[in-house]
This record gives structure tokens, C-alpha cells and sequence, in this order.
């Protein structure tokens, strides 16, 4: 018998088959959590031994984030699930995908690439435990504000997600009265014990003084009373910023594209 191409309803199996390789799954699994779950969509690729393929569609953004990744051994079944998802897979979509995954989708839409990224797990937690965080503390809501205006000047283009802040994960640092640095997470969840750091920012005025080591250490510091898995995703050629996460104990895990899939066939571009 063939494999079925399913949409998935059940958290469990999903579960299962994330967990194969948490840190190239981390953001997936945070979506199992029911602060994430209702924005998301799944869909597998089943056969007689189960689930051998997936995907998912995260919608609280526009446009909606789709995660195509997949370890090496899993990417034949992965491809033909790409194939059979043409029907639901609806442009533009901002897509994470694996690298052998990318022209499965050639066909099917336009592909700008906004180039290669890393995924960078935490393996060597007693680096960032030794950091100082002198001036850093927690971010709240009262906060919001002017985060958001933080976001605006010095990250253009951000996936800042004001719901965050009441993870109680967002750390700052003030200089002259306002807030010129800040890190929270992309994804967090204490049930599957995961966690993607995000929204690193720094006013220009402010950089080249460490203040990103900072509150990034004080996030991850906070983090590990709480997650036992801490990753984070970062563009392939910031050297500064991954020389910054390797002295936080930070080490490369694998590598994956980011595309912004549009309707029509396939145009070469870079963002």
C-alpha cells in the first residue's frame, strides 16, 4: 500500500516524529503548545509504518510561515509530499525549507531567496551562564510601546509578535531613559520544553558595546530554569552575530533556506 498524503489533527504523532531531531524541528514543536496551535495547519505523509513526512503552515502572519525541513534520511518522502501539497499550498508564503526541498516547489511558484541560514543550537550552557547582564531586566507589557517603536527604527522587517511579551522571555536594556537593546523568542513552550531565541535588536546608536550579548545572555539565562532545548535561527553569512551566539554557547546544527513563494513559475531573485 502507498503512502497517504493526510492533514494532521493529532498532536501526538506529530510530536513523535518532530522529536527525531529537536533542534531542526524546534520551532514546530513550540507550535504544539496551545498558545501556538490554533494559528497552525499540519500535513503528512502517512504509510503503513506511520508518519515519514511533514509540513506546516503557521498563520498569525502575513503572509503565513510555511516549515519545510527535513533531515537527510526523511527527504525522499519529504519531496513527495511537497508534490502531493501542491493542491493546499496557497501563495505567498514565507517558507523554511531544507535545501534538497526547494525545487520540489519550482514549479509551482515564483521562489525569491533571501538566502541561506543556520539553525544554531545550545550546547554548551555554562558560556552563557558566566556572562554578565549587568543593566538588563525583564520586559512587560507596559514595555510594548516602545519595544515596537524599537523594532520599527533598528529592525526593519522584523517577526516581532507583541502576544511574546506574556511569556515573560522578553529582556531590555535602557540607556538615557529608553530601552536600546532588547532579545525575547520567536517560539516558547515549558510543556515540550523548547525554546527559539528572536528579535535581537540594538538602536545604531547604541552597537559595538555588547549590549546584544547582554540581554541575549539574560534570555537564555532565564530559559534554561525552564527549557531543556534553546536554538535560535540566524542568516548564514552574519558572522558577527553567529560569533556572538558561539560565545554564548551557542553551535551550529544545520543548514536551510528561506523563500518567499509567490504565484507562478520560478524567478531568479535575492532579498
Amino acid at each position: 500500500m502507498g503512502a497517504t498524503f493526510v492533514r494532521l489533527h493529532h498532536k501526538g504523532p506529530i510530536e513523535r516524529f518532530l522529536r527525531q531531531d529537536v533542534f531542526l524541528h524546534l520551532y514546530a514543536l513550540g507550535d504544539l503548545d496551545d498558545f501556538f496551535w490554533p494559528h497552525t495547519d499540519w500535513y503528512g505523509l502517512v504509510d503503513s509504518g506511520g508518519l515519514q513526512a511533514l509540513w506546516m503552515r503557521y498563520r498569525a502572519f502575513s503572509p503565513p510561515i510555511l516549515l519545510g525541513l527535513s533531515t537527510e534520511a526523511a527527504l525522499p518522502a519529504s519531496r513527495i509530499l511537497l508534490k502531493k501539497s501542491r493542491e493546499v499550498l496557497q501563495a505567498p508564503l514565507y517558507a523554511h525549507i531544507s535545501p534538497g526541498l526547494v525545487d520540489c516547489l519550482q514549479h509551482s511558484f515564483s521562489i525569491v531567496s533571501h538566502g541561506d541560514h543556520l539553525k544554531m543550537a545550545l550546547r554548551s550552557p555554562r558560556k552563557v551562564q558566566s556572562v554578565a547582564t549587568t543593566g538588563v531586566s525583564p520586559a512587560g507589557e507596559h514595555d510594548l510601546v516602545e519595544l515596537e517603536r524599537l523594532y520599527r527604527t533598528a529592525y526593519p522587517g522584523n517577526a516581532f509578535d507583541p502576544r511574546m511579551i506574556r511569556t515573560g522571555t522578553y529582556f531590555c536594556l535602557r540607556e538615557k531613559g529608553r530601552i536600546c537593546s532588547a532579545a525575547g523568542v520567536h517560539v516558547y513552550s515549558e510543556i515540550y520544553g523548547v525554546a527559539a531565541i528572536g528579535n535581537v535588536v540594538t538602536h545604531p546608536e547604541f552597537r559595538g558595546r555588547g549590549f546584544a550579548t547582554r540581554v541575549t545572555a539574560a534570555t537564555v539565562q532565564s530559559l534554561l530554569q525552564k527549557v531543556s532545548h534553546i536554538g535560535l535561527n540566524v542568516k548564514a553569512d552574519n558572522l558577527p552575530a553567529i560569533n556572538c551566539y558561539r560565545k554564548l554557547g551557542f553551535e551550529g546544527h544545520c543548514k536551510y533556506v528561506e523563500v518567499t513563494l509567490g504565484q507562478g513559475r520560478m524567478q531568479n531573485g535575492n532579498g
